[in-house]
């Protein structure tokens, strides 16, 4: 098992892949539910995983998370193998991999100073929460992180008054302010409306401009088309298609899906 406090902030800057999988099998019960996987998600790139219901994208995510434990395969944590059995959303977490799911929990009647810290709240020594340093590095994240500039948003708003891509904006911010080496966006458009997947997908670029890198799961392709800088196709548990946006349109791309089911 990897010690991983001193994995998260002592890594050497030679690896290659933030998350590397390596033949991951997953079975429930007779489903093979993932079949062969072999994934590397390097630095400071946004990888789109797509796919239609049923092709294992949230499967993958799991295992990559630490939520699942795969059947048979290897997990490697920046190029380094860890044992599976060990691997946990709690390690995840250590080794710097943040998830931000479509219901993005934050406390919708707390104000966001309190929600950018729920679980890593910054006590002075007498152990009370510091309630100044927190909310002038809300600020900070408000600002530079997520750009929200004179939006009527400030670190006492509660979250109740945010709109769906403003939530998903702080969850994302959250996840940069505490380092997170990659993030893992499980489709953070759904439900939006136009104006609010603008702001969303210029979040997503911002974790690439930040040096962070980004798995995003997405059902619209035209989303995911325009800021992955590649594309992983699953079909039926298996990665069968590595895209380049640059080299495939949406309507090519959606042509491809349509013709994978038919098979």
């Amino acid at each position: 098992m990897i010690d991983a406090t001193v994995e998260s902030g002592d890594a050497p800057e030679t690896y290659q892949s933030i998350v590397r999988l390596e033949r991951v099998q997953k079975y429930f019960g007779a489903i093979h539910a993932l079949k062969d996987i072999n994934l590397a998600v390097g630095r400071n790139e946004i990888v789109g995983l797509i796919g239609d219901n049923g092709a294992g994208k949230s499967t993958l995510i799991k295992v990559m998370t630490g939520v699942m434990k795969p059947t048979h395969g290897r997990i490697y944590i920046r190029d380094r193998a860890i044992d599976p059995a060990d691997y946990s959303v709690a390690m995840a977490h250590e080794l710097a991999i943040e998830t931000v799911y479509q219901d993005t929990s934050l406390g919708e009647n707390q104000p966001l100073w309190r929600n950018f810290f729920v679980g890593r709240q910054i006590t002075n020594r007498f152990g009370f929460i510091n309630v100044k340093r927190e909310k002038a590095i809300a600020e900070q994240i408000l600002l530079k992180a997520i750009g929200f500039r004179g939006a009527g948003i400030g670190v006492d708003s509660t979250v109740k008054l945010l709109s769906g891509g403003e939530r998903q904006g702080i969850a994302i911010g959250r996840a940069m302010h505490f380092n997170a080496d990659l993030i893992v966006l499980d489709e953070p458009t759904v439900a939006l409306a136009v104006n609010e997947v603008r702001k969303v997908l210029e979040f997503v670029r911002q974790i690439k401009q930040s040096g962070h890198a980004c798995v995003y799961i997405e059902h619209n392709l035209a989303h995911v088309h325009e800021v992955a800088d590649r594309l992983i196709v699953m079909d039926r548990g298996e990665i069968v298609a590595e895209i380049s946006p640059s080299d495939m349109s949406v309507a090519e791309l959606t042509e491809f899906l349509i013709d994978l089911q038919r098979h």
